[in-house]
């Protein structure tokens, strides 16, 4: 940790904004979800699950709360992580 000229810590590591997927616009949601299960080293089991599918079953853990969508504020991306 560093401190700034005024003498208070700066903590470089900043945390993540929970943001209910509810409050997010449906399509910007699902641009979010495509994203992530179209990242490289996304491990999805099935190579043949069609993108929809993978879709549903994100948005499933979503409303099951086992996943939420975090917004990075030092890095202005969105991402979603797991609940436990």
């Amino acid at each position: 940790m560093k401190t700034n000229p005024q003498g208070k810590t700066i903590d470089h590591h900043e945390k993540g904004v929970d943001v209910p997927y509810d409050q997010i616009d449906p399509e910007t949601l699902r641009n979010v979800i495509q994203e992530f299960v179209t990242r490289d080293g996304a491990d999805w089991g099935d190579p043949g699950c069609a993108l929809e599918d993978k879709i549903a079953q994100v948005l499933k853990q979503l409303k099951n709360k086992q996943v939420k969508v975090v917004f990075d504020l030092k890095s202005e991306t969105a991402n979603i992580v797991s609940c436990l």
